[in-house]
């Protein structure tokens, strides 16, 4: 990338490059890099970094509410690829303190984000806090509302370290989900079982369901929320206030 430093003027360099040219360029940048994994561009992700022969440093948030089928292709791309996978659970006194005051299915009532607050954001924030960057799976068709717009590399102030820089990559905005797929079967990645019952994109069991025909594949996410802002607070950078 020359002399090229700003992290816009990067992007902008990244954004006409090859999921496997980005994600090369974020390993050979970055010493103390992790990519969060849970769903299929997650593992494609993996499947090309290993492809590269890189080293990656992998974690999977256990929210203790993940479907059984999730659980097991978390151990199946374990041995698949022969990796450590850091698997981070939250705080259980505030599991705890959330059920006894409110009940297993408080989200019903009202909305998401405490129960996600809780069980995804805090541990997020914690592991992101022994990295000095992430990269994740973020397609933009994923969500109208909030991925429209994300960038391949971007300055990650969400979850950075007080008066210190995150770097996010997001090495597949530009494909879509057919693209997606098909790597996935042109190369025999592991994926959840799930996806072959109508499911598209996976979250906790309570709070995911199938799609139907037509539907956007955020639409099977907290179905009872605003359709528009499916986001659980990992990329609270997304939504713009």
């Amino acid at each position: 990338m020359g002399s090229i430093t700003n992290i816009v003027d990067i992007d902008s360099e990244l954004a006409t490059q090859t999921p496997q040219e980005i994600l090369q360029y974020a390993l050979e940048n970055h010493d103390n890099i992790a990519i969060s994994f849970s769903g299929a561009e997650d593992v494609v992700l993996i499947d090309m970094a290993h492809k590269l022969g890189k080293d990656l440093q992998v974690f999977s948030l256990d929210t203790g509410r993940l479907h059984a089928e999730t659980y097991r292709f978390i151990e199946q791309v374990r041995k698949h690829y022969n990796i450590d996978i850091d698997v981070v659970y939250p705080e259980a006194s505030r599991v705890e303190k959330l059920v006894k005051e409110k009940g297993l299915f408080s989200f019903y009532d009202g909305d998401h984000k405490e129960c996600c607050g809780i069980r995804k954001i805090a541990p997020l924030r914690k592991q992101l806090l022994t990295v000095d960057a992430w990269i994740t799976g973020q397609r933009r068709d994923q969500s109208p509302g909030t991925r429209a717009a994300v960038p391949v590399m971007q300055d990650d102030k969400a979850f950075a370290r007080p008066d210190d820089k995150l770097t996010k990559f997001n090495p597949l905005a530009n494909w879509t989900s057919k693209q997606v797929w098909d790597y996935i079967r042109e190369n025999n990645v592991p994926y959840n079982e799930l996806h072959d019952k109508g499911f598209i994109s996976i979250g906790c069991e309570p709070c995911t369901r199938p799609t139907g025909p037509g539907q956007h594949e955020r639409e099977g996410r907290w179905w009872w929320e605003e359709a528009t802002l499916k986001e659980c607070g990992l990329h609270a950078v997304n939504i713009q206030k």
